[in-house]
C-alpha cells in the first residue's frame, strides 16, 4: 500500500511541478516584463507610481494575484489550455449481482468497453489509480421476467467522463430449477497416449449429478459428460490410475456445450485402467492389375520369407476379429522380368492403434502360365433375402479353369475351390445366376463362365 501512495505522490508532484513551471513561463514572466516596460516608459511622469513599480514586493503580489485568477479560470474550465481526449478501455469484466439460488440470468455480456474522456493528465491519472469495475445489479428483481438494466461503473476521477458500451442490457431472469442427470465419460487426449496402450476401463465415483438452470436450458441437455484426459506424461505405461477433479460438461443434441447451467458437483473422481492389447496376424499380399499374356506369378515372399506376421495393438474389441493385415502390389504390365522387388507401406486396419512393422519388401517371381480344368458341384449361395429359400434347378456341375505356373496349380483340387452364387436383390422365382469363386491366393487365377438355375421361394 505504501508503494502505491509513493507512486501516487510522485504523479501528483510531477503534475503540480509541470503546472507551476507553465504558470511561471506563460504568466509571471510576461507580467513582470510588462510592468517593467510600463515603469520604464513612464519614468519622470509619475514619481509615486514609479516608486511603487520599483518595489519587488509589489511585483510579486501582482504576479501571485494574476496566477491565482488564471488557476481558478483553468480549474473551472472557463479557460482550457489543452483539448479534451478520449480513450477506450476494452473488455472490462462485468460483475453480476443477483440471487443465484433462486434465478438464472441470461443475455448478459461477460465483457464491456469503457470510454473515458477528459484532459490528458486526468485520463492518465485515472488509468494509474487501478482496475475499472463494472457492475450489473439485479438484486432488486424478485420475479422472473425481462428487464432493461443499466450497467454501473466505478469512477475514480470526478473530472473524467465514463461511458459504457453497451450501457444497458435487456436481461432475462428465469426461475432456477434442478433435476438429476446420468453421467457418462468421454476420453480426451487419446492422440497423446502411447500407441501400444489402450483404455481398458474408466470408473466414476458417481453416475448421477444434479443440474440446475432454467427449464428450457435443462430441456436442451442431451448428455452430461465427464471429460477424462489421458494426455501428459502421467500415462506412459499400463496400470491403474486414480483420477481427481474430472470436469463435467453439458452437451445439446448437436454436441454444443450448454453454458447456462450449473452442475453439482462440478467435478468427479474416478479410476482409469490402461492396458496393452496385442495380437499377431499374418501379412496378406494382394495384387492389382494384369500380367502380360502367358505369364503368372510363381512365388511371393515378404522380407525374404514365404509368410510374415506382425503384432497389432488396439482396444480388445476393435482388434480381436482382425485375421490379417493386407498389403497390395501393382503388377500391371509386368511378367517379362523374372523377379521384381517392391517396398510397400503397411496401412493399419481400422481400430489398430499401432503395428510392429511400418513397411515391407515384397519380392515377386514370374513364370510361364499353364492351366487345367476342374469340375465342381458344391456351390453355395450368399445374400439371400430373409424369409426365403433357394435351391438349384438341374445340374450343379460347373467347370472351373485354374491358371498359374505348373508348380502352383498341380496340387489344387475341387475341395480347394469355394464357388457360390450371389442372390442380392433377387426375389421369389427362378433365376439364371453367374457362378463366382473366392480367390485369396495371388498365385492362382480362377475363370468360371457357367451359370446355374436357382429357384427362390418364400419359407
Amino acid at each position: 500500500m505504501s508503494k502505491f501512495f509513493k507512486k501516487l505522490g510522485r504523479i501528483i508532484f510531477a503534475i503540480v511541478d509541470s503546472f507551476l513551471q507553465f504558470i511561471d513561463k506563460t504568466i509571471i514572466m510576461p507580467i513582470s516584463r510588462l510592468v517593467y516596460n510600463i515603469s520604464k516608459s513612464s519614468s519622470g511622469n509619475n514619481t509615486n507610481f514609479n516608486k511603487l513599480l520599483n518595489r519587488p514586493q509589489f511585483l510579486i503580489i501582482m504576479s501571485l494575484v494574476f496566477a491565482i485568477i488564471c488557476f481558478w479560470l483553468i480549474d473551472n474550465k472557463v479557460v482550457s489550455l489543452v483539448d479534451n481526449e478520449a480513450e477506450i478501455i476494452k473488455n472490462v469484466p462485468v460483475n453480476l449481482v443477483y440471487n443465484e439460488e433462486a434465478f438464472v440470468v441470461e443475455n448478459v455480456p461477460e465483457l464491456v468497453d469503457i470510454t473515458i474522456s477528459g484532459r490528458k493528465s486526468d485520463i492518465y491519472l485515472a488509468k494509474q489509480l487501478g482496475e475499472f469495475e463494472v457492475e450489473l445489479n439485479l438484486s432488486k428483481y424478485t420475479e422472473a421476467g425481462t428487464y432493461k438494466v443499466y450497467f454501473t461503473c466505478s469512477e475514480s476521477i470526478n473530472s473524467v467522463d465514463y461511458n459504457l458500451n453497451p450501457n444497458y442490457v435487456n436481461v432475462t431472469i428465469k426461475d432456477r430449477v434442478s433435476e438429476e442427470q446420468t453421467v457418462t465419460y468421454d476420453l480426451v487426449g487419446t492422440d497423446e497416449l502411447d500407441k501400444k496402450l489402450s483404455v481398458s476401463s474408466v470408473s466414476l465415483d458417481s453416475s448421477e449429478v444434479v443440474v440446475k438452470g432454467s427449464q428450457d436450458r435443462l430441456d436442451e441437455i442431451s448428455s452430461i459428460k465427464a471429460l477424462v484426459s489421458v494426455a501428459g506424461d502421467t500415462y506412459k505405461e499400463k496400470g491403474t490410475y486414480e483420477l481427481t477433479s474430472i470436469p463435467l460438461v453439458a452437451y445439446d443434441k448437436n454436441g454444443q456445450i450448454i453454458k447456462d447451467v450449473v452442475i453439482v458437483p462440478k467435478t468427479l473422481t474416478g479410476t482409469l485402467v490402461l492396458d496393452s492389447y496385442k495380437t499377431t496376424v499374418p501379412l496378406a499380399v494382394y495384387t492389382t492389375g494384369k500380367l502380360i499374356n502367358g505369364k503368372s506369378i510363381a512365388s511371393i515372399t515378404i522380407n525374404n520369407n514365404s509368410s510374415y506376421s506382425v503384432d497389432i495393438y488396439g482396444d480388445e474389441e476393435d482388434i480381436k476379429d482382425i485375421t490379417n493385415v493386407p498389403v497390395t502390389v501393382n503388377i500391371d504390365g509386368l511378367g517379362s522380368e523374372s523377379v521384381i522387388h517392391k517396398t510397400v507401406v503397411i496401412t493399419k486396419p481400422n481400430g489398430v492403434r499401432d503395428i510392429s512393422l511400418k513397411n515391407a519388401t515384397i519380392t515377386v517371381t514370374f513364370g510361364d502360365e499353364e492351366q487345367k480344368t476342374i469340375e465342381i458341384n458344391d456351390i453355395g449361395n450368399r445374400n439371400k433375402a430373409e424369409g426365403y429359400s433357394a435351391v438349384l434347378v438341374g445340374s450343379s456341375n460347373v467347370q472351373v479353369q485354374v491358371k498359374g505356373v505348373r508348380s502352383n496349380i498341380n496340387n489344387i483340387t475341387a475341395s480347394d475351390i469355394k464357388a457360390y452364387v450371389d442372390l442380392s436383390g433377387l426375389g421369389e422365382g427362378t433365376h439364371e445366376v453367374e457362378v463366382k469363386v473366392d480367390n485369396n491366393n495371388p498365385l492362382v487365377n480362377y475363370v468360371v463362365t457357367s451359370t446355374i438355375t436357382v429357384r427362390i421361394t418364400k419359407d
